[in-house]
């Protein structure tokens, strides 16, 4: 599950989170659990933040933790929460003199944007809840 080290991150946190939803994480503990650096989590954690995944408290005695039950958060909403997509097709902004490799983009394009959707659509049958429940 390392291709993408920002979503394995995120969702191996709440997958841990899941097992005391309502207790807080500090993220230094997260970072020192993952073999990161906090700022990292900060960074991945602010945007499930962002996302309404997580909420945070400042000070001392804050950190991190579900803002939702752990069965109502899908892998679908972790990976969306990260703006990252893993099939999704490049922009190609130069002219294309070849009309094939303009066939080619263009389809290319489409059948990578279909398997986007159904990536997305296939992570969305599972919750971090199950993903916990798996791992006991």
């Amino acid at each position: 599950m390392k291709r993408n080290s920002r979503l394995s991150l995120a969702l191996h946190t709440l997958s841990h989170m899941a097992h005391a939803p309502d207790t807080l994480r500090k993220s230094a503990d997260i970072a020192a659990h993952a073999g990161t650096n906090p700022v990292v989590v900060r960074r991945v954690l602010g945007n499930l933040r962002q996302a309404g995944l997580l909420v945070s408290e400042a000070g001392h005695s804050g950190g991190w933790r579900l803002a939702r039950p752990p069965q109502e958060i899908t892998l679908a909403d972790v990976y969306l929460a990260l703006d990252e997509r893993l099939a999704a097709p490049q922009i190609d902004d130069t002219a294309h003199g070849c009309s094939v490799e303009h066939a080619l983009h263009d389809r290319v394009s489409k059948v990578m944007t279909e398997v986007e959707q159904t990536l997305i659509q296939k992570l969305s049958e599972t919750t971090i809840l199950e993903i916990r429940d798996s791992a006991d």
